[in-house]
């Protein structure tokens, strides 16, 4: 945390995480003295850590399968606090990565808008190889026949080509940071 201190005291309100419990022990405290951050899980999330990502975070930005969604929604009216989501698409349907198809993805908003989530937005990560331009390209009209305001994606290699498709949302940790241990 002594890395982010300065952030905060300088007045940044948006961070990201992609690991539930690392998140718990860095910001919970951090959270609590500062009302006005706004944490992200961008990451993946299973069903069994949803209790404790709608107690600490305030975004979800890897929604991608409807037992997911259902749980985020019991959790929510558990705890009385709603979130906000974005509904992960696997852009290159790529085996390894999580995500919703491109095709199924307004069947799974209209699955998740009966279920009373606050969706916002699309996220997507692109594929490591080649140029990212393509996707983020795909994704902006995606996002925008699903008539959703909030884009999540570009990450340090390629957040200006995501910026140039109209994204909201941006993850540069190491760009900040420097690389994870």
């Amino acid at each position: 945390m002594s890395n982010i201190l300065p952030l905060i005291n300088s007045g940044h309100l948006d961070y990201g995480e992609n690991k539930v419990q690392e998140a718990i022990d860095k910001w919970t405290k951090t959270k609590t003295q500062n009302k006005n951050i706004k944490l992200h899980l961008i990451g993946p999330l299973q069903t069994n850590k949803v209790k404790f990502v709608i107690k600490i975070f305030d975004y979800i930005h890897s929604v991608d399968r409807e037992k997911l969604a259902i749980k985020i929604a019991d959790e929510q009216t558990k705890q009385g606090k709603k979130i906000k989501i974005f509904i992960q698409i696997n852009i290159a349907n790529e085996e390894q990565k999580s995500g919703v198809k491109k095709e199924q993805a307004a069947n799974f908003l209209n699955f998740c808008k009966n279920l009373n989530l606050d969706v916002i937005g699309t996220m997507c990560i692109p594929p490591k190889e080649g140029d990212s331009q393509n996707y983020f390209l795909e994704m902006n009209k995606i996002n925008k026949e699903l008539n959703l305001s909030d884009l999540s994606m570009g990450m340090s290699e390629d957040y200006l080509k995501a910026t140039e498709n109209n994204a909201t949302y941006l993850r540069i940790g190491s760009k900040i940071f420097g690389q994870r241990n």
